[in-house]
């Protein structure tokens, strides 16, 4: 297929444009800068030059395309409502150039979106409406070009990690040294789900290859690790006093990182590995949290 992928030089883009290429795909890569470009081209991509802000731009990317992943999404968390509602706004521009065909899309959410309550696992089959995380936008976006006749699905995740980057326990180890302590909130038992970046992008891969309209993926090879065990593992990499902190204090210690620092992330995997044979192999997230180098 030739596939238009968004966020292609971005952290896990960069991955799916490597797993795609080396299936003998041919990739239409977005990028926002001219480095971007070399890059892409270099790798064997056809560089398509956009922001997210430029919805006409994005639609002609995905007009000369077979399908579209799109992964790219703005992380600046100072501004993450205002972030969700632009990616609400490059899914519907996707779904306008798709609407009338069967070629396929694949949109990123998270799996906070499956939760089923407090200590149970998310899972593929829920889609909660009611949750808090801003990023319901974007599945909401999907849902409503699901019911136009796209074939849309989407691809949820958990904290994808190697050893240089772990999903927001990037901006955490940010948090932690700058207040010189790392924090957990409470006794550090609510747990968050994770998946190693090579199993993420060939589960991309296998989702838009399956182009199956209206399913749900879990990108999770671990179910849930306590926050307790990532907060002391970073303590030791960064050297500075792992403790607990009361929820009532979460909001003057973590900033925006509140929102996520003490709530339960726990995920399954178990219906998209049966239903694409998809198996994950890389290393745990603590592993790779000891394997980084923090200096």
């Amino acid at each position: 297929m030739r596939i238009f992928l968004t966020g292609a030089t971005g952290f896990i883009g960069r991955a799916v444009l490597g797993e795609l290429l080396q299936a003998g795909h041919g990739v239409i890569g977005m990028t926002r800068s001219e480095d971007g470009a070399r890059a892409l081209e270099a790798a064997g991509a056809e560089a398509h030059l956009a922001t997210l802000e430029d919805l006409p731009s994005i639609r002609s990317g995905a007009e000369k395309a077979d399908a579209v992943i799109h992964t790219a999404f703005d992380h600046d968390f100072s501004r993450f409502v205002e972030n969700c509602e632009k990616d609400r706004r490059v899914i519907g521009a996707l779904g306008e150039v798709l609407k009338g065909s069967e070629r396929p899309l694949l949109i990123t959410s998270g799996t906070g979106m499956g939760g089923a309550g407090h200590g149970r696992l998310a899972s593929e089959d829920v889609f909660d409406d009611s949750h808090p995380n801003p990023r319901i936008a974007s599945e909401r976006a999907g849902n409503a070009l699901l019911e136009a006749g796209v074939n849309v699905a989407v691809m949820r995740l958990p904290q994808v990690h190697d050893t240089e980057r772990q999903g927001l326990i990037t901006p955490l180890i940010a948090i932690f040294r700058e207040k010189g302590v790392a924090a957990y909130v409470g006794e550090g038992s609510n747990r968050w789900s994770a998946g190693h970046l090579s199993d993420v992008a060939r589960l991309y891969r296998l989702a838009i290859e399956a182009a199956e309209p209206g399913a749900r993926y879990h990108a999770v090879g671990e179910e849930g690790i306590e926050t307790r065990a990532i907060v002391e593992t970073l303590a030791r990499g960064l050297k500075i006093p792992a403790i607990s902190i009361q929820p009532d204090e979460a909001g003057g210690h973590f900033g925006w990182m509140a929102m996520f620092a003490g709530i339960d992330m726990a995920a399954s995997s178990a219906l998209t590995q049966a239903k694409l044979g998809w198996r994950p192999t890389g290393p745990g997230l603590i592993a790779d949290l000891e394997a980084m180098h923090y200096a």
